[in-house]
Formats: structure tokens, C-alpha cells, sequence
């Protein structure tokens, strides 16, 4: 009796420990790669990045969201083919739908804040650049090293 619950105990410690270990999905990790390039994005063009990487992203919710409307609209025409399971079939798709759609929402508006943010500092960067240095700028108010008669 003991080695029964024993093995049974250790198959299930294995199953936990194996479970603990299984890698991430792609979407997952991708989106644990973009919290990271989140808090450390400091110029335009990592704003910029990040708001391409969060289109990308929604662009596969809205395909997935896709699937899931063609999913859900086979259950409904055909649920006499599911019998008892048609309305949990029906109902997890519905929920997937919304799910998809709500991500794909939030994602776009994380890349259009990434989207100002990046404009927000190629502009700022290409303001502070075009800028002519103070004393360049004194010096022509104030007609300096140039000839009145060149300026006809």
C-alpha cells in the first residue's frame, strides 16, 4: 500500500516539476521581451520600435480574433454536430473572441503612445539640432564681420 501512494506521489511530483519548467508561449515571451525594451526605451527610435513591435502584435490578435469569429460561427451553424458540448464549444470561443479583440485593442493603444512618444522626441532632437548656436546667432543680429554695402 505504501509503495502505491509513494509511486503515485512521485509521479506526481514529476508531472509539477516538469509543468514548472514548460517554456512560454511565443507570444508570451515576445511580450515579456517588449516590457523589458519598455523600461529602458529612451530615444525615439526605441519608441519607435516598440510601437512597430505592438502593431505587429495586434495584427496577429485581430488574425487570431479572426479565427476565432470563423470558429464560432461554424459552432453555431453546425452545433447538431457537438450534441451536449455545442454551447461550451459556443461559449469558450465567444470568450476567446472577446479576449483577442480586448488585447488587440489595448496593444494599439500602447503602440500609438509609443507612436507620440517617438515623435514627441525626433522632434525635440531635431529642434535642439537645427538650432544655430547663441553666438552665431548674435552675431548676425547684429551685422557683425559684415559690410554694409554687402547686405544690398
Amino acid at each position: 500500500m505504501k509503495t502505491k501512494s509513494g509511486t503515485a506521489a512521485a509521479i506526481l511530483s514529476a508531472i509539477a516539476l516538469l509543468a514548472s519548467c514548460a517554456q512560454m508561449s511565443p507570444l508570451e515571451a515576445q511580450n515579456d521581451d517588449i516590457h523589458k525594451a519598455e523600461k529602458n526605451a529612451r530615444t525615439y527610435i526605441d519608441h519607435d520600435k516598440l510601437a512597430k513591435q505592438y502593431r505587429n502584435t495586434a495584427k496577429e490578435m485581430l488574425i487570431k480574433a479572426e479565427d476565432q469569429k470563423k470558429l464560432l460561427r461554424h459552432y453555431e451553424e453546425k452545433s447538431y454536430l457537438y450534441g451536449r458540448q455545442a454551447q461550451d464549444k459556443q461559449s469558450h470561443t465567444s470568450a476567446l473572441l472577446h479576449k483577442y479583440e480586448r488585447a488587440a485593442e489595448e496593444t494599439l493603444k500602447q503602440a500609438a503612445f509609443h507612436q507620440r512618444m517617438a515623435s514627441e522626441l525626433a522632434h525635440r532632437d531635431h529642434s535642439t539640432s537645427a538650432e544655430t548656436p547663441p553666438e552665431r546667432s548674435y552675431e548676425n543680429n547684429a551685422g557683425i564681420g559684415s559690410d554694409s554695402k554687402d547686405q544690398i
